[in-house]
């Protein structure tokens, strides 16, 4: 690849990545909210395409943007978090890391998801909506599994968590959330997996 060929696939990169942080601010105001306190966010769409498009670099990077932004609005920045701001109170540090470093790690698990399915003979399609899934899987995953590990102590969550056991409490709060964001996540990041083979950026 020449020098000016490499030059126009780092700005085209670039200005996805600066696409996919605005598409993330936008997202955080349209969260659904859900009656246990948590919400339907699509936030990891973005996280799984830099993932596809830029591998390990552009999970991590949009990964940790949607990580800061969810932590953010624990403090009322970009949206607000109802139980984030309750809980920010007990710890912003294991805040930070449930909120932010699980979503780092959920651009990585992307990556490496996308990375193997390119391996196979499966169509784009089928490779951007699995690591679609993957991405949204692994964000329930990593929330409430953190989320029940760092503040299941507290009294916002002890006596749920006492009252169901932790697998039912997981399950009941974040079933129809998991189910709706998965199938959701899946289908877009194969969209787009096929607009940006176009574009030429896979």
């Amino acid at each position: 690849m020449t020098n000016k060929a490499t030059r126009r696939t780092r700005i085209a990169r670039m200005t996805l990545l600066a696409m996919l942080v605005a598409v993330l601010v936008i997202l955080a105001f349209v969260n659904i909210p859900m009656p246990m306190g948590l919400s339907i966010t699509f936030n990891m769409i973005p996280v799984a395409i830099a993932a596809m498009a830029m591998g390990f670099p552009g999970g991590i990077i949009i990964g940790g943007a949607f990580g800061l932004i969810s932590f953010l609005q624990c403090f009322g920045i970009f949206g607000t978090s109802a139980l984030g701001a309750a809980l920010v109170t007990y710890s912003p540090v294991l805040m930070f890391v449930q909120r932010v470093l699980s979503r780092v790690l959920v651009g990585v698990l992307a990556a490496l998801v996308y990375k193997a399915m390119c391996r196979t003979k499966a169509p784009l399609y089928v490779r951007g909506a699995v690591t679609g899934f993957a991405a949204a899987f692994f964000n329930t995953l990593f929330f409430m599994t953190l989320l029940v590990l760092l503040f299941g102590n507290t009294p916002e969550l002890a006596d749920k968590i006492a009252a169901k056991g932790v697998i039912i409490y997981i399950i009941t709060s974040v079933g129809i959330n998991a189910v709706v964001e998965m199938v959701v996540a899946a289908l877009v990041t194969g969209a787009a997996g096929v607009a940006l083979n176009k574009a030429k950026l896979l």
